[in-house]
């Protein structure tokens, strides 16, 4: 048998039994999670649900910090941009979110747990978002979203192949987020509440983050370093941008080493955009997302806590 499999199969049963302690967090905790490692749209949803919850609700983010070269709790934006100098510092995903997102808190901690009491302490957020959060299965939530794209569905477990659970595991979903179906059309058997969620309104954006109008005649160099690069040259083509040139990295790649070239443009990622100091001759795609019917879910799901709280208090 697969060794991480079983390893997996046996820390679920634990958790399945409560046999693993997990830690309670005294507010509203959504995770935003998949099955497989590499790009489902993860951080993308989390950029969407915190930037429509918080215009209602104080929000914070809650990331592990991966590939950051610090340890422990950081306060990486209190909504007001990065406070940390460098992606390094806190990790691009975070230091993006904390870049992109007005109003809203960020914070970073191998330990989710730990994390959350600090955002609880010093932030007083009325709802925290995991990101990445479906395995993290320590902290307790109050909602678990999982994203799942068509491979999954065919897909075998870590080695062999790219899931990080198997398909089973759905079953602990709160509801599920079909990931990009305007590429990946896809019906899924489950009595989950089930989501689709689409990309739309792609932008150009230039160095300064502000949308470019007359890019149409504009030659690019593309780069990325995603869990999944083609979609990103695939959606190039598709808006009928002009690439001559690709470039294609690991994700979370650190570009430190990346020597840009004057006479030319390039266009990539807003996750790999922040990761560069000098950026001119750098170019963002963009884009919004839609998930019809996902944030009336999210916001009765609250309202439902918020109010069972409250008689629970008064003693009802």
């Amino acid at each position: 048998m697969n060794p991480y499999a079983l390893a997996v199969r046996i820390r679920n049963f634990l958790y399945d039994r409560s046999l693993l302690k997990k830690c309670h967090v005294p507010t509203f905790v959504i995770s935003v999670g998949n099955l497989s490692v590499g790009g489902s749209g993860k951080t993308s949803l989390v950029r969407y649900l915190a930037k429509e919850l918080s215009k209602e609700l104080k929000v914070c983010i809650l990331l592990r910090g991966y590939k950051r070269k610090t340890r422990g709790t950081l306060l990486v934006s209190h909504g007001d941009g990065p406070l940390c100098k460098s992606w390094q510092e806190c990790g691009d995903e975070a230091f993006m979110l904390a870049t992109i997102l007005k109003g809203v808190s960020v914070v970073v901690d191998e330990d989710r747990c730990r994390g959350a009491k600090y955002a609880i302490d010093e932030l007083k957020p009325q709802v925290i978002i995991l990101d990445d959060g479906f395995q993290h299965r320590r902290i307790e939530r109050d909602l678990d979203i999982l994203l799942i794209k068509r491979s999954d569905l065919k897909d075998r477990l870590l080695p062999f192949g790219r899931l990080r659970e198997p398909l089973d595991s759905i079953r602990r979903a709160s509801a599920i987020v079909l990931s990009y179906q305007d590429l990946y059309p896809l019906e899924l058997n489950t009595d989950k509440p089930t989501f689709r969620m689409f990309r739309k309104d792609w932008k150009v954006l230039d160095a300064r983050l502000e949308p470019v109008e007359d890019y149409r005649d504009l030659e690019f160099t593309a780069f990325c370093g995603l869990g999944d690069n083609s979609q990103f040259f695939e959606t190039l083509d598709r808006l009928g941008i002009k690439v001559v040139e690709r470039l294609s990295f690991p994700d979370h790649y650190d570009y430190s080493g990346f020597k840009k070239d004057p006479n030319k443009l390039y266009i990539t990622t807003l996750k790999d955009f922040v990761k560069f100091d000098d950026r001119d001759g750098l170019y963002v795609l963009d884009f919004s997302l839609e998930v019809p019917g996902f944030l009336e879910y999210v916001k009765t799901c609250y309202n439902i806590s918020v109010n069972s709280f409250k008689e629970v208090e008064n003693g009802s």
